[in-house]
């Protein structure tokens, strides 16, 4: 793991595959945790394990990875730093899941059955064979950002859809050996684990994902072409792990470019060219005035949503039921 040593937000990622039987208790202490140290991001917790990315200090960082490598389920537990100037979450949030991957396979156990790991200094070899078929298990917007040369878009909308993918397009005759690979790590895990229960034997994946890639090979070496999509306000990343070029539709959550933006089809929180057809004119109508009230709570130094939104709401009331009091007071007196 690369520590970020920091004055600014860390950006630290996680997961592991484990068996847990207590999720309802490990939330609990995990809210408890994150708020009490100030720490925002999403952590889901199943049977099968913890997945999530979550942004803090480096001293709340701190504290939370050495609060799970304290239990013996966690010990040794991989974390993926970054950084950001500007908080990458607004809320603090730890949900309860079936899974904490969702791809709808019951009884897969990726701790048993995943591929072989392949580091990111011997990925370059291994998915220049001839003999190998490369399989970006994301999704079709995110493959479509950026990718590795020569890597098979399985044009999936959601996880769930790369077990049909599988059925149809792969032949485990055919394709004697598979590397497959996605942002982190944690859908590999268990697409090499689908694939080795189909009968599939030479089943590879990246070891810590493309963020781990970009991190340890150099840009002048790399194979990967564009930029990462990431699940949090930076949208996305380059190689240098830097924010990249894309922005966000607050309206569908899909990644946009400058072109998207200037399309007749984009307004600011309000449609993109990607959802401009799948919104009516009263879903429009209800962003339109989430924007304003944005726009309104910027321009009074606050924020709209999230944790600091609801203290500032707070601390409104507050101002209100003193300004009443004081006002019944001097008409007492």
């Amino acid at each position: 793991m690369k520590r970020i040593e920091t004055n600014a937000i860390v950006i630290c990622a996680m997961y592991r595959f484990v068996r847990i039987d207590d999720p309802g208790e490990l939330q609990h202490q995990l809210l408890n945790l994150l708020e009490d140290n100030a720490i925002r991001g999403t952590l889901l917790v199943a049977t099968e394990g913890i997945n999530g990315t979550v942004a803090g200090s480096r001293s709340a960082i701190d504290t939370l990875q050495q609060w799970l490598q304290t239990d013996t389920r966690f010990a040794g537990m991989i974390f993926k730093e970054s950084e950001s100037m500007d908080p990458p979450f607004l809320r603090t949030r730890v949900k309860l899941k079936d899974e904490i991957v969702t791809m709808g396979v019951k009884d897969l156990d990726p701790k048993q059955l995943a591929g072989t790991y392949v580091q990111p200094e011997e990925w370059n070899e291994l998915i220049s064979s001839p003999d190998v078929i490369t399989i970006d298990t994301r999704n079709n917007y995110e493959v479509q950002i950026g990718s590795f040369e020569n890597a098979l878009n399985p044009q999936t909308t959601s996880f769930r859809d790369f077990p049909e993918f599988t059925r149809q397009h792969l032949d485990r005759n055919r394709h004697k050996k598979v590397a497959m690979f996605c942002t982190g790590g944690i859908r590999c895990e268990k697409s090499t684990a689908y694939l080795k229960t189909l009968g599939f034997d030479e089943v590879y994946h990246l070891e810590g994902g493309i963020l781990n890639y970009l991190e340890k090979i150099p840009e002048d070496n790399s194979l990967w072409q564009g930029e990462c999509f990431v699940f949090d306000e930076r949208v996305t990343v380059n190689h240098q792990l830097e924010p990249g070029n894309f922005d966000q539709c607050h309206a569908c959550r899909m990644p946009i470019s400058a072109e998207d933006k200037a399309s007749e089809f984009y307004e600011r929180g309000v449609s993109c060219p990607h959802c401009f057809d799948d919104k009516t004119d009263e879903d429009r109508g209800r962003f339109r005035e989430r924007e304003r009230q944005m726009r309104l709570a910027r321009e009074r130094g606050e924020v709209h949503i999230g944790a600091d939104a609801r203290q500032a709401q707070m601390n409104r009331a507050a101002e209100k039921r003193d300004y009443h009091q004081r006002q019944r007071q001097n008409v007492e007196n």
